[in-house]
């Protein structure tokens, strides 16, 4: 737990089509049910600046950015939402879900793009002074059925990081699957083939330590 936090941090992560949004807003739902304030939220985005730096990493050519600017610019946005959003509704008391986090600059920037891992949590460290989430959960889905949804929500309008080849989101699961090995109290991998009902119990039996029936 985040020291002087209140509420409970909660993120969601997963390679592009896994069904995040889906089940931000089915946890929301579940854990207001329970009497819990609950705000949801996502990254790169969340705030005004946020939503500005978001625009500029997921519009234009995928050369636009290198890896290292990428970096530099999701840290930076981060940090604006981490001290104007998530920590301010943390000190009140509310839960917050927030669609992708850290991990996901870890996984799209180190494991996908190259950048070592140690260079992500550096950046993050300046810029949010290591803040964490209380739990993180990865939605787990094979790339195949992955691009499968993807292709039917978007067609070819794909943004310029979801728009990689094949090889590179094949990395990034494997980022996801291999932090949840390392930090298992964390991180924790669901199956996302499931039913949407069914991930959602799933979640709420992780978070079962962290939520106080009310």
């Amino acid at each position: 737990m985040n020291k002087g936090i209140v509420g409970h941090f909660i993120t969601l992560e997963g390679g592009e089509g896994c069904g995040k949004s889906t089940q931000v807003k089915a946890l929301a739902t579940r854990l207001s049910d329970l009497g819990y304030d609950v705000i949801t939220t996502r990254e790169p985005g969340g705030t005004d600046n946020a939503e500005t730096i978001r625009d500029l990493l997921l519009n234009g050519g995928d050369n636009r950015w290198d890896s290292r600017s990428e970096s530099l610019l999701f840290a930076a946005a981060r940090a604006d939402h981490i001290r104007n959003l998530i920590k301010p509704a943390l000190l009140r008391g509310q839960w917050v879900i927030c669609d992708r986090f850290i991990d996901s600059s870890r996984a799209y920037q180190s494991g996908g793009s190259g950048l070592s891992d140690d260079i992500i949590l550096k950046l993050h460290n300046i810029g949010s002074e290591g803040f964490m989430p209380d739990r993180t959960l990865v939605l787990d889905l094979d790339e195949n059925i992955a691009n499968e949804r993807v292709t039917m929500r978007d067609g070819d309008n794909r943004d310029r990081i979801g728009g990689r080849d094949k090889q590179f989101h094949q990395k990034v699961r494997q980022a996801f699957r291999s932090y949840a090995e390392q930090e298992p109290d964390r991180i924790r991998l669901i199956n996302a083939n499931a039913a949407i009902g069914k991930i959602t119990d799933d979640i709420i039996e992780i978070l079962s330590d962290l939520i106080e029936r009310k």
